[in-house]
């Protein structure tokens, strides 16, 4: 089920399966029959740790979600409430208990908190009378889950806004517990470098953890060569930007969600001569997007305009294989094309269904030939968007009030695009003037409405949305340093990490990449202009466990983002690790998977009153 874990450089499956063993072992104290009542948040990355059937297996019958008011009736023993340490969520669950009280079943309750045992929520079930109801009160450490081969994530939705709006440095701890996890499979990470004030605390408190388990390590060699902490708000500009890969594109216009996306059903009607359209299905359609699909693999890191080519080049392959059967002569010739007809029909139906994501998408971006079709507006909206974002990222007019925005404003589009833009051109001027940020704050609150004075000051205090304090602009001089913009990205055939965005290369994937070769030291004045500490700590490692690097052999680099990382700059990794001269892997870390959509969102204060 999860082979795609074990195909890289890490084989991510050992995660995997410790986290598995751990609920085994938790379920198993339960003795007897067990209804699950989840907090709904958690069913996805569970989905991606543990399937239903090894639920089934330890006497898991029946699943319901939390929600307030009586639980569905179950002929189980053992009732066991999955949640996050929420105050609110404590609430619903006394609600639960003394429904079932009143029913006066003899069930037994028990309460696993995800990823850690709260205090102030064990309080709650006492201030409320049902905290001696529960039989076991534990806490499952689910930290990172292991998405892809090469892609790890908390999965922290709040992560960000923790650590810029309210100070709060929880999940800078789960990190740090987290990484602690992975060098206990994985051995001790000899490197750690580090950019932003959250890495630094992350890794003090690595260093801290690991002096405190000095007796107890593990004697592994080391997978992990280095480990490269960087602060989500070094690169404020990245996840504004609308992101040009496949997957990218995925994510901004129908949101990928722990490795799922829904899809709008229509495209993947298969219709038949003569069938009536109202026969066609309602429901969205489905799909599970990790490299365990070929096709998928191949084409998710590649910027839009080079997919068409890509899914045109496979449709020819696997005709040509389904062809071959007209040459299968003798028995044993039969026999082998009959092997390989699964495999085969598994390609076809994957290349349907990437044809069919690719026309969804193309319909609203039209993003080759722009000039030459008479695109539809949606896909005009996308590419007059797509050039003030271009512009911005170049240094044009960043001073001033944009039109385009002006417009989109009194048009009423809706306000996380607008937030988008303003961010970026605010983060590429190093604040706006007073003028511009004054104009854009009252057109926003007059035609949106006044409570959205939360979170305009929001993004004010995270950086993103600020007046300008100093004339000095050091984006333009960073931009250059850096080459952020590459003129001529070539999206068929990249030869430079700039093609995820055809244009703009992200700012967190270039420091990774200097940082590789040849070194941070040579960009010194650039990093100095970047908010934060930078730094460098060696871990020692045990007598014995130093690696023997083989002639030619790839160094392993483990690079974490704490606040979130877009599937663009996945992408970049995944090119860099792919380049022949690199001699680098890259394995990805973060506390979620965000897109500038979601990371804003994220940052308000009323995101149900948005429209979307």
């Amino acid at each position: 089920m999860a082979a795609h874990l074990s195909y890289g450089r890490v084989n991510l499956n050992i995660l995997r399966e410790a986290a598995r063993k751990e609920l085994r072992e938790f379920l198993d104290k339960c003795a007897g029959s067990k209804a699950i009542v989840w907090d709904e948040y958690l069913t996805g990355p569970f989905g991606l740790i543990a399937q239903y059937s090894l639920l089934k297996e330890h006497e898991v019958e029946k699943m319901f979600t939390l929600k307030s008011g009586r639980l569905p009736s179950a002929d189980v023993k053992n009732i066991i409430f999955f949640v996050r340490p929420r105050l609110e969520l404590m609430d619903i669950i006394a609600e639960n208990v003394f429904s079932e009280d009143k029913r006066h079943s003899s069930v037994d309750f028990h309460i696993l908190f995800v990823p850690r045992r709260s205090m102030l929520c064990e309080q709650r079930l006492k201030e409320q009378g049902v905290l001696s109801s529960f039989i076991n009160i534990d806490e499952y450490i689910l930290d990172l889950i292991p998405y892809d081969g090469d892609l790890l994530s908390m999965e922290y939705e709040s992560a960000f806004r923790e650590c810029y709006l309210e100070n709060d440095q929880t999940s800078l701890y789960h990190t740090a517990k987290g990484l602690m996890t992975l060098q206990a499979l994985y051995g001790t990470i000899p490197q750690i470098y580090g950019k932003g004030e959250c890495a630094r605390h992350v890794a003090n408190m690595m260093l801290r953890m690991k002096r405190e388990f000095a007796g107890s390590q593990n004697q592994i060699l080391p997978v992990f060569d280095t480990l490269l902490l960087l602060d989500r708000n070094v690169d404020l500009l990245t996840p504004l930007a609308t992101q040009l890969t496949y997957e990218g594109l995925i994510d901004e216009i129908y949101g990928i969600n722990n490795g799922y996306v829904k899809l709008p059903p229509e495209k993947f009607a298969q219709k038949k001569q003569g069938e009536a359209s109202k026969d066609l299905p309602t429901e969205p359609k489905k799909l599970q997007l990790n490299s365990a699909e070929e096709l998928y693999a191949e084409i998710r890191d590649k910027n839009f305009n080079a997919v068409g080519a890509a899914l045109s080049k496979k449709a020819k392959i696997i005709s040509a294989a389904f062809e071959e059967r007209h040459n299968a002569k003798t028995v044993g010739e039969i026999k082998q094309f009959v092997s390989q007809l699964p495999h085969m029909q598994a390609a076809r139906s994957s290349l349907a269904n990437h044809t069919s994501v690719a026309e969804l998408i193309k319909d609203i971006t039209i993003l080759s030939h722009f000039f030459s079709l008479s695109p539809v507006s949606a896909s005009e909206a996308f590419f007059d968007n797509l050039t003030v974002e271009q512009e911005f990222m170049t240094g044009v007019d960043t001073d001033k009030v944009n039109t385009y925005i002006e417009d989109s404003i009194s048009q009423k589009d809706p306000l996380i695009k607008i937030l988008r833009l303003v961010c970026m051109q605010s983060v590429c001027n190093n604040g706006l003037r007073q003028k511009v940020f004054d104009f854009y704050k009252r057109e926003i609150l007059q035609t949106y409405g006044y409570e959205h004075i939360l979170t305009l000051n929001n993004l004010e205090k995270a950086g993103l949305l600020k007046p300008q304090i100093s004339s000095r602009n050091n984006y333009p001089t960073i931009r250059k340093t850096l080459k952020l913009w590459m003129e001529d990205a070539n999206e068929q055939n990249p030869n430079d990490i700039s093609y995820v965005y055809s244009g703009y290369a992200p700012l967190s994937i270039r420091l990774t990449q200097v940082l590789a070769r040849p070194g941070w030291r040579s960009i010194e004045e650039v990093l100095k202009m970047l908010p934060g500490p930078h730094f460098e700590e060696r871990q020692q490692l045990p007598a014995g466990l130093h690696k023997k690097r083989q002639q030619g052999e790839n160094r392993t680099t483990l690079v974490f983002f704490l606040g979130g990382v877009t599937y663009a700059e996945i992408a970049a990794l995944r090119f860099l690790s792919q380049m022949e001269d690199s001699g680098m892997e890259y394995i990805i870390a973060t506390t979620k998977l965000i897109n500038g959509t979601t990371w804003i969102k994220s940052l308000m204060d009323r995101p149900e009153s948005q429209a979307p």
